[in-house]
């Protein structure tokens, strides 16, 4: 069966042979960005908004690809999953994007990613929840990112085997996210023989954290894992924990080690102890310096992009998924659906600021799973943090 869109290109160039051709090598590359960019949800998607109109100036500034200007229509889904869906189909049947980025966050993407599978539309995003990538369900669909289990292995692999706990408890904000989060993080600690103490999903809008702390604090948990991308409810749990004098470590959603979340602490000393799930290319060395190539990352980034509130591979995320984009239709001349998911699915260790990225046909999960490391929060500096004791 030949769809609406595919019948009338084809009369489209039989019709216009050559001139068609030529007016589409011109036409410009219409990439649609879907992500929460206000809202209690809102941290990731502002960080990743950065890199990707960084770049996109960049490159347009430059001449374009090929001289074909990239023109980047952005949809706000403030962390509502409803308004990511009506944004995707905006995207698709108003816009007519030829790519989708996003959305970021993993629950929107839960709603998102089946409609953008049945149009067919190439999409490249951060959702981390596991089963967003599946190459016979989604073939159409790409994480830039680590995968949740990815997330969760390495964050008990740093609480566990590097700083010896042994009970855990387990916290997340009530979204899809979080609940599923907090279930993979379950199944992970009885796969490895940890004991669980305390595990509760808290509303977002929950303004006192303290009860919660308190009850973690009672289980005898020596860890804490918790899971959301909510500065707000990330800091009013750190401010309890202070307050309590709790000194467990705590580690889990990268937005621990946010500059933002760091403005909100009523005092420097609660960021201790803390670590959030980090990728190596963006964290500082034991020498104290940054892989060559994010360092000159950071460099060009001077004086154009903010980094003081955000966290560094936020932007390096963005810059890397445009430049995933643009190579694409660069190498195979075509925006055509076709070939960019061809050209992406025989991609091999590309060499990004954020991570090296492989796909294959079969596999769409393309961050290395060791790459994901656990980074000091209180050690941010521009957007980045040191690597955390304990790795080779």
């Amino acid at each position: 069966m030949i769809s609406r869109r595919g019948f009338l290109a084809g009369t489209a160039v039989a019709l216009g042979g050559p001139y068609v051709a030529r007016a589409q090598e011109n036409a410009p590359i219409k990439i649609g960005w879907l992500q929460a960019l206000t809202g209690p949800n809102s941290s990731a998607g502002i960080g990743f908004n950065r890199g990707i109109e960084f770049q996109v100036k960049a490159i347009n500034d430059s001449g374009g690809v090929g001289g074909r200007k990239i023109v980047l229509t952005s949809r706000d889904t403030q962390g509502d999953p409803t308004k990511a869906v009506n944004g995707a189909q905006e995207l698709i049947h108003r816009e007519k994007v030829d790519i989708i980025l996003g959305p970021g966050n993993s629950g929107e993407c839960l709603a998102v990613t089946p409609i953008v599978a049945r149009a067919g539309v190439p999409q490249m995003h951060p959702g981390t929840i596991d089963k967003l990538i599946n190459t016979e369900k989604y073939p159409n669909s790409f994480r830039v990112c680590a995968s949740l289990q990815q997330w969760v292995e390495a964050t008990v692999h740093y609480l566990a085997d590097i700083r010896g706990a042994k009970t855990f408890a387990l916290l997340g904000d009530s979204t899809a996210y979080g609940s599923v989060s907090v279930e993979s993080s379950a199944r992970e600690l009885q796969k490895r023989g940890l004991k669980i103490s305390h595990r509760s999903l808290i509303d977002l809008t929950t303004t006192n954290l303290m009860p919660n702390a308190l009850h973690a604090q009672e289980s005898k948990a020596d860890a804490v894992m918790i899971w959301t991308a909510s500065t707000g409810m990330l800091s009013r749990l750190l401010n309890a924990r202070g307050q309590l004098k709790w000194n467990v470590p705590i580690m889990g959603h990268p937005t621990l080690g946010s500059g933002a979340l760091g403005a909100l602490l009523d005092k420097p000393d609660y960021w201790k102890d803390v670590y959030q799930v980090d990728f190596r290319n963006c964290c500082f060395k034991p020498d104290g310096k940054l892989p060559q190539r994010t360092a000159d990352f950071v460099e060009k980034l001077k004086g154009k992009v903010k980094l003081d509130d955000t966290v560094l591979w936020y932007v390096a995320w963005g810059y890397d998924a445009i430049n995933l984009c643009t190579e694409a239709v660069s190498k195979t001349n075509s925006t055509s659906a076709e070939a960019i998911i061809g050209y992406w699915n025989k991609l091999r260790s590309y060499p990004g600021v954020f991570g090296d990225y492989t796909f294959t046909v079969d596999n769409h999960n393309g961050f290395p799973t060791s790459e994901v490391v656990a980074g000091v929060s209180n050690t941010f500096r521009n957007g980045t943090h040191s690597i955390a004791k304990g790795y080779r």
